[in-house]
């Protein structure tokens, strides 16, 4: 009679154990960095980002525009295929401000007609633009608007009335609003009070004596004769005051 026994050989058995320890100490060092981890991403969830200082309200005093952070486009239709958009490059603006008050505020821009631009357009579209037929700017080399009132709608936001000159020509205008806030400057960065605004409106350049390729009654053929505008404007005030100088 034979009798066969299954113990497998002894090296095999150590070789089993070894492996079993190797995974159970593997399995230790996983958890003890994913609890490292962890603490470390909650530590630094906890802690957030650095707090930034709480910025003064701007003061009350003369703005001027800041031409890098400011645009000034205006669209219009062209012969019912697409809505043009084109700009002036050179602008210049005065607000006189108070955030406490703003209605009591007033703006007046001044625009370098010259300065109308239309990408990739022919010399010949940018000829008609600026010549007698248009703009005319050789005689008429601004365009100002001069707020005259303020009438607020909400608690940022308002209508400018006021008067706008435009080849020659002189008459009302409204513009639509809103005051994005500012502040007093920011130390090692922005020296100088910081405020922005932006507003839009329409006219009719045909009531300034534009009427050159305005649409006969019933169609589109041409351009269009109402023009929309919208502004982005960005102003700088009074310098940041220094601690010194608040005390007195």
């Amino acid at each position: 009679m034979t009798i066969h026994f299954n113990t497998p050989p002894v090296h095999s058995g150590i070789c089993a154990k070894r492996r079993a320890e190797l995974r159970v100490l593997v399995a230790a060092l996983v958890a003890a960095t994913m609890g490292l981890h962890s603490g470390r991403s909650h530590a630094a969830e906890s802690a957030g980002p650095p707090a930034m200082a709480p910025m003064a309200a701007p003061p009350a005093g003369a703005y001027k525009l800041d031409k890098a952070h400011a645009s000034l486009v205006l669209r219009a239709n062209h012969m019912g295929f697409s809505t043009y958009t084109t700009r002036f490059s050179r602008f210049d603006a005065d607000l006189t401000l108070d955030p406490r008050n703003l209605s009591a505020s007033r703006v007046v821009t001044t625009i370098d007609a010259s300065s109308f631009e239309m990408d990739a357009a022919p010399q010949m579209c940018l000829d008609i633009m600026k010549g007698p037929q248009m703009l005319d700017t050789a005689k008429f080399p601004q365009i100002v608007f001069k707020s005259e009132k303020i009438r607020m709608t909400g608690a940022k936001s308002m209508e400018i009335s006021g008067t706008l000159t435009l080849h020659g020509v002189t008459r009302p205008t409204v513009l639509v609003a809103t005051y994005n806030g500012g502040y007093a400057g920011m130390p090692n960065m922005d020296p100088q009070a910081r405020v922005g605004f932006s507003a839009r409106g329409s006219f009719k350049r045909s009531d300034f004596g534009i009427a050159y390729a305005v649409p006969a009654p019933g169609t589109t053929m041409g351009v269009g004769d109402l023009i929309d505008f919208s502004i982005e404007a960005e102003f700088t005030g009074p310098p940041l005051a220094t601690p010194a100088a608040q005390t007195h």
